[in-house]
């Protein structure tokens, strides 16, 4: 017989309805079930644990108290999102999360029913959220939308443009915003009376009385509505003097809170309570990241992201071999060239861990400048810093890059200011997925003028490039992947490249292979089983997609008009597109067959990085293969 200790709740969850059926009591039960299942798996698969620990409660309150599909429940961002997942039907397959073919590490509404909204970039839940309510409002559809917001992602703009339109409009909006702070402190003695003054405040008996007394002072002659905002404001100030939360009541927003997002029978009756008020709504949560697995909870950032670990120990699995990574040969570089040089600064959003400059904010902390989830702003800091005379270096990843695309153009490219823009994680990035593969920058940079964009072909010459682009005199972007180097000898000192010039890394005569970046790599193996083949290739390192080598490329071409262009990033306007323009513009080229190799007009799914470059023929195997085809055709 199975005892309620040997229990696995989440066996009997095929759906939150299931969860409805738990009385109180088995709650925790279940939260310990969610945990041990998270961590399982994502010591097993990797993935986004410390966040997502931290709402566990916070999720199975959620779905008690609200209906979903028909409440529509937004996490912002999708990486707290895996106790979601198991409360709604995914148990069962969540040993795929994040594996090809498997569940996504995010929200996708092709997914689920009940992923509300897909998420995968950060502070877009209050804006989405507002528009399904707004829609609803016009269905008269009375039922509920909960924008689940980490505090985090209220550091982006467009979350506080969400809030403002959301304060501005009818105060009958069915919109609940759930803010979840994980990492500021608030005292426990006012945590605990604001929790119990919110619970209080949001009863619901206390709620109409609220209503009716506000309608009786108005209704006083002559001084009704003085009287009414005289009340008003004395609530508001003693609420503000105890609570945080003057900002969102200033913009119209009923606020309750922080309480407790560990403590079910705290949420559940608050939940409970505010659920049929009809104004905006927002709930203020406080948690820990990492909750309820020690490891997670005294390194939440080194949790934040990881990869296979030792649950006992909380040790990650060693990666085969030693060979840095872009990321740390970028911060290293970073760190040598500040010394030389005082002008050189750095901006990143959100990101020091994951772009690689924990130490160089270290050594030179005034020097150092985290915006926030604010790719917008961090670019036009950036570009204001230049104005002074500063070398601003904006480390972003290729995927968050996207967001200050307006920026870029109006406040860096049309005066031709001298910002860096390092851009990690370009190409395909992996178990992530389409949210986060950098796969367009090479294509909507390239169309900018003043632009200079660059990708190393290994980690020597991305010391080169980042020197190269400190020492230029306008807008350079350098590109470089997620992983490993390619383990290559160093250079002790960085050469300032000369912009604008290829490499011819070997010459040939039967068909030409024009690389960018990491596909360099591939372009090189390629070569190798070409010549088992008897087939002669030449092979050039592009180092600049922008501006183009044209030189060197067209007189290869006039020589081997059988070529191959090959780059990590959407085919639509990115290296090839232009490689192919530059052979078609070229009067000194005729006849040439061109075959490019990139990736097609689609969002790639997630899955291992040479799962997916395989896939997409990304690779050695495929370069050879069209090259071999190439040379057999007449």
């Amino acid at each position: 017989m199975t005892t309620d200790s040997q229990k696995n709740y989440l066996d009997g969850i095929a759906s939150p309805q299931d969860l409805k059926k738990l009385n109180r009591g088995e709650l925790p039960a279940l939260a310990a079930d969610i945990r041990r299942t998270i961590v399982d798996v994502v010591s097993q698969n990797g993935g986004h644990l410390a966040s997502s620990l931290g709402v566990v409660e916070l999720a199975i309150a959620v779905h008690y108290v609200f209906n979903a599909p028909d409440d529509k429940i937004i996490w912002d961002v999708g990486h707290q999102s895996y106790a979601h997942k198991l409360l709604t039907g995914r148990y069962k397959d969540f040993h795929t999360l994040r594996q090809h073919d498997g569940l996504s590490g995010f929200l996708r509404m092709s997914e689920s029913p009940y992923d509300a909204f897909t998420t995968g970039h950060s502070s877009t839940s209050i804006s989405a959220g507002l528009g399904m309510a707004c829609a609803k409002t016009l269905k008269n559809d009375d039922s509920k939308v909960i924008a689940i917001i980490g505090d985090g992602s209220m550091t982006g703009g467009i979350a506080f443009e969400g809030l403002n339109q959301t304060g501005d409009m009818d105060k009958d909006k069915d919109i609940i915003v759930i803010l979840n702070e994980n990492d500021m402190s608030i005292s426990e003695n006012v945590g605990a009376l604001s929790s119990l003054l919110s619970r209080t405040f949001s009863a619901k008996y206390l709620q109409n009385l609220r209503k009716g007394f506000g309608e009786f002072l108005k209704s006083i002659p002559s001084i009704g509505f003085d009287l009414y905002n005289i009340a008003k404001r004395s609530e508001d100030s003693f609420k503000s003097f105890i609570t945080p939360g003057m900002l969102f009541e200033a913009l119209n927003f009923n606020y309750f809170g922080p309480i407790n997002g560990h403590n079910l029978d705290h949420l559940i009756d608050i939940l409970d309570n505010i659920k049929d008020l009809h104004s905006p709504i927002l709930l203020h949560v406080t948690t820990k990241k990492g909750n309820g697995y020690l490891p997670a909870e005294e390194n939440p950032v080194y949790f934040h992201g990881v990869g296979k670990f030792d649950i006992e120990t909380g040790n990650c699995t060693p990666k085969k071999g030693s060979t840095p990574s872009y990321t740390q040969i970028f911060g290293q570089t970073m760190i040598e060239l500040a010394e030389k040089n005082e002008k050189v600064i750095a901006v990143t959003a959100a990101m020091p861990e994951g772009t690689g400059l924990a130490k160089f904010a270290e050594k030179f902390p005034e020097r150092f400048f985290d915006v926030g989830i604010a790719e917008q702003h961090g670019v036009t800091f950036a570009a204001g810093m230049t104005v002074e005379g500063f070398s601003p270096v904006v480390a972003v990843y290729s995927t968050f890059m996207q967001r200050a695309f307006d920026q870029i153009v109006h406040d860096v490219c049309i005066e031709k200011l001298p910002v860096v823009f390092a851009m990690d994680r370009g190409g395909i990035v992996g178990a992530d997925g389409p949210t986060h593969h950098g796969l367009f920058d090479l294509s909507f940079l390239r169309s900018l003028p003043n632009m200079v964009i660059m990708a190393p072909k290994d980690e020597n010459e991305l010391r080169h490039m980042l020197y190269t682009a400190i020492m230029h005199d306008g807008p350079i972007a350098l590109r470089y992947p997620r992983g490993q180097g390619a383990g290559v000898n160093m250079d002790k000192d960085c050469i300032q490249l000369e912009i604008g010039k290829g490499e011819l890394l070997s010459d040939g005569d039967d068909v030409l292979l024009i690389a960018s970046g990491r596909t360099v790599q591939d372009a090189v193996e390629a070569k190798t089983i070409l010549e088992e083949k008897n087939i002669s290739a030449a092979v050039v390192n592009s180092r600049f997609i922008k501006p183009l080598d044209e030189d060197l490329i067209t007189s290869l071409a006039a020589r081997i008009p059988k070529i191959i262009a090959i780059e990590e990033n959407t085919l639509c306007g990115g290296f090839t597109s232009g490689v192919l323009e530059c052979l078609n513009d070229s009067d000194a080229v005729e006849g040439f067959k061109l075959k490019r190799i990139g990736v097609p007009d689609v969002f790639v799914e997630h899955g291992p990085q040479d799962v997916l470059r395989a896939k997409y023929g990304i690779n050695a195997e495929n370069i050879a293969k069209i090259a071999d085809e190439m040379c057999l055709a007449k």
